[in-house]
C-alpha cells in the first residue's frame, strides 16, 4: 500500500512539475500571467484523444505533434494579444494586471469552443492500461510512461536553460529585462519565444496527463490553479523549485487521499502552500529581494 500510494504520488507530482514549467517560464521570462494556461493543457489533452481514437496515433507520436502546435499557438497568442500590452504597459505591475485580464477572457474563449465540440462529459481513452510490477508492486504501465515522460521533458529543458547559450539569453532577461538591451539581447523577442515555449510545454503536459485522468472541458481552471500553486511554492522562474514544488504537491494528494479522506486533499494542498508561503514568500528556490 505505502509503495503503491508512492509511486502514484511521484507520478502525479512529476506530472504537476512538468505543468508547472510551462507556466513559470512564462511568468518569469515574459512576465505576463496566462490564466488561460489550463485550458491550453485540456486542449491538447482532447487532441490526443483524438489522435489516439480517432487515427490510432500513439500519445507518444501525439506528443510530436501537439507540442509543436502549442509552441506555434503560444507564439501567436503573445504575438496577437500580449505584445500590444506589452508596449502600452508603463511597468511590470501593470503588464500583470492587463495579461490577466486578457487572458482571463481568452480562457473563456477557449472553453466555450470545446464545450461546444466535446461537451462538458469527462473524457478518458485505453492507452497500455495494464499492470506493471516494480519492486513487488504493480502499477499501471501508463502512469510509468507519463513520469517518465515528465522527467525526460523537465530534465532536457533544465539542461537546456543552464547548460546553453539560448538558455543563458532567456535567463538574462528573467533576472533583469531592461539590462538584457545593453548586451544585445531582444528582450521582446525572448519573451515571445518564452511565452511560446510555456506554450509547448502545456500542450505536453495535456499528453501526458491524458494517458492516465479523465477530464473534461472546463477542467482547465484547476490544472491552471495548481500548476500557479506549484510556481508560487517553487519561487517563480525556478525551473528545480517547479521540480520540487509539484513533487510536494502530487506526493500530499496521493497520501491525504489514500490515508485520510479523498474529500481533504484540495485543504491539504492550501494548508501546505500557505505554510509554505507564510515561512518563505519568496517560494522555496526564490530569491528574497532587497
Amino acid at each position: 500500500m505505502l509503495m503503491t500510494t508512492l509511486i502514484a504520488g511521484l507520478v502525479l507530482g512529476g506530472s504537476y512539475a512538468l505543468l508547472a514549467m510551462g507556466l513559470t517560464i512564462q511568468y518569469g521570462i515574459a512576465r505576463t500571467m496566462n490564466l488561460a494556461y489550463g485550458e491550453t493543457i485540456i486542449a491538447s489533452a482532447f487532441a490526443a484523444y483524438l489522435l489516439y481514437n480517432n487515427l490510432g496515433i500513439s500519445p507518444i507520436l501525439g506528443l510530436v505533434i501537439i507540442a509543436p502546435a502549442g509552441f506555434v499557438f503560444g507564439w501567436l497568442v503573445y504575438g496577437i494579444l500580449m505584445r500590444p500590452l506589452v508596449a502600452r504597459s508603463e511597468n511590470t505591475a501593470t503588464l500583470e494586471i492587463n495579461s490577466i485580464l486578457a487572458t482571463f477572457g481568452l480562457l473563456f474563449v477557449i472553453q466555450g469552443v470545446m464545450l461546444v465540440i466535446f461537451g462538458g462529459n469527462y473524457i478518458s481513452y485505453n492507452y497500455l492500461n495494464f499492470g506493471v510490477e516494480i519492486i513487488g508492486v504493480r502499477v499501471a504501465a501508463n502512469r510509468l510512461l507519463a513520469l517518465g515522460l515528465a522527467l525526460i521533458i523537465g530534465g532536457g529543458l533544465y539542461l537546456l536553460l543552464t547548460r546553453t547559450r539560448w538558455g543563458t539569453t532567456l535567463r538574462a532577461v528573467a533576472v533583469n529585462p531592461a539590462a538584457a538591451p545593453l548586451v544585445g539581447i531582444d528582450a521582446n523577442r525572448a519573451a515571445r519565444f518564452a511565452f511560446a515555449l510555456g506554450g509547448a510545454l502545456a500542450s505536453s503536459g495535456g499528453v501526458v496527463v491524458s494517458m492516465y485522468q479523465t477530464f473534461t472541458a472546463s477542467s482547465g481552471v484547476i490544472f491552471t490553479m495548481k500548476a500557479l500553486i506549484v510556481v508560487i511554492m517553487g519561487g517563480v522562474g525556478n525551473l528545480a523549485g517547479a521540480l520540487f514544488a509539484g513533487l510536494i504537491l502530487g506526493l500530499s494528494e496521493t497520501f491525504v487521499a489514500a490515508y485520510i479522506s479523498p474529500g481533504l486533499t484540495i485543504a491539504a494542498v492550501y494548508i501546505i502552500f500557505l505554510v509554505i508561503l507564510l515561512w518563505r514568500p519568496a517560494g522555496l528556490f526564490g530569491k528574497v529581494q532587497k
